[in-house]
């Protein structure tokens, strides 16, 4: 397994300090193996492992903790040394009743450096606010990036270059897990099925109590099939509408916002670019991994320039990139990335191989009127960059992390 230091260099500056390290991310992401990794650079630093408290809520180990007050109860009997600070690992805590409560108490109680992860986005959301406004610090763990993914890639027998193991990547996506397959692809697409029926039954369905699973499941297609694509609740329900299932927009809306929760799609709202302003309709979604997608919907290949989009959009993400979609008038710039004082406008292509596309995808890069650096990302082998417009090619701006 690989060191995951761009999260890592995140999480540092708050280790040993009292403020709650919260990580969220699609189930089977790599939460727990990040927690693993802390641990490892606390043992480095001297920490004893006795004063390391580790508990996974969907292992059988924790099935007698069914609620805040179990939690505690299970501290508290802990052998630590109290004049020492006591270093808290609690995976899939949703799984706890009122967790919340203990999480607070184990804060107040305990000298103590507490991290929790989640496999829902609103694990922050309700009681969590109130009870620990302003002391928790929250980051999101996504699948392998390509990067990534290659890394783990030259570990196996597998000997392939940088492209071939970019089809793969297209193919098979950055679920971690992959790697104890060594890739395989027939034994990762089963696994990716497993795991999108287990988000699905787990994530999405139990916790929100649907009980129409069928057009649950016609809603995450849709969304599968129309990566990139503006989207509003009238248009799916037209489309199911035609498949004979009549759903009213508001029933649509709360299952999307059910698979975002549970950190399977991500949503980019539209910003117009003339305005200054957050536009509160068509916003697009996005797939926490396009390997899902292949193994459940089929595809990638077929629809590539929709699988560059989502893989792009997931990279800027990585790199705590804010994503909206720009709006200029009648056109569309793929994405608009900002972070701190740093901006951009990104279109994605798959590739540019006449004019009349080459010129669709500068035009509304071109009549955006600011400084702010402006890219187009392709698969083309030969650079067109033009009229301040850098043209860039797809590795080199997931192999380059600091390529923009």
């Amino acid at each position: 397994m690989i060191i995951r230091e761009n999260y890592l260099k995140k999480i540092d500056p708050f280790i040993d300090k009292l403020i709650i390290k919260v990580l969220t991310g699609l189930r089977r992401s790599g939460k727990s193996v990040l927690l693993e990794q802390i641990q490892d650079r606390l043992i480095m630093q001297g920490i004893v492992p006795s004063q390391i408290f580790t508990l996974n809520f969907e292992s059988a180990k924790a099935m007698h903790i069914r609620d805040d007050q179990d939690l505690i109860h299970e501290l508290q009997n802990q052998p630590f040394d109290r004049n020492k600070k006591v270093y808290i690992f609690l995976d899939e805590i949703q799984e706890v009743q009122n967790w919340e409560r203990a999480v607070n108490s184990l804060r107040v109680d305990f000298d103590s450096d507490i991290y929790i992860t989640g496999s829902n986005s609103s694990l922050l959301s309700g009681e969590l606010a109130t009870y620990l406004a302003g002391r928790y610090v929250e980051f999101q763990i996504y699948p392998f990036s390509f990067l990534e993914f290659k890394q783990l890639l030259e570990l196996t027998p597998l000997k392939l270059d940088k492209d071939a193991a970019f089809n793969l990547y297209i193919n098979l996506g950055g679920m971690p897990f992959l790697h104890h397959l060594d890739f395989d692809v027939e034994p990762s697409k089963q696994y990716l099925k497993d795991l999108y029926a287990s988000v699905v039954v787990k994530d999405i369905v139990s916790r929100h109590n649907i009980r129409d699973v069928d057009l649950l499941q016609r809603v995450i297609l849709f969304l599968m099939s129309n990566i990139g694509n503006p989207f509003s609740a009238r248009s799916i329900s037209a489309y199911l509408k035609n498949e004979y299932r009549a759903v009213a927009p508001e029933t649509v809306i709360n299952y999307i916002k059910a698979t975002v929760d549970a950190c399977l799609f991500y949503p980019a709202k539209r910003q117009d670019l003339r305005g200054k302003r957050i536009l509160q309709i068509d916003e697009k979604y996005y797939l926490a991994d396009h390997g899902i997608r292949q193994a459940v919907y089929g595809e990638n290949f077929r629809d590539i320039h929709l699988i560059l989009e989502n893989i792009v959009f997931m990279e800027l993400l990585r790199r705590g990139f804010d994503v909206t979609v720009g709006r200029i008038g009648e056109k569309e710039v793929d994405f608009v990335a900002e972070k701190a004082d740093k901006k951009f406008y990104v279109q994605v292509s798959y590739i540019m191989n006449d004019e009349a596309t080459f010129n669709r995808e500068i035009s509304p890069l071109l009549d955006i009127k600011d400084n702010y650096p402006k890219y187009i990302i392709s698969m083309d082998p030969i650079n067109r960059s033009t009229q301040g417009i850098k043209h860039m090619h797809i590795l080199t701006f997931l192999l380059e992390t600091e390529s923009l």
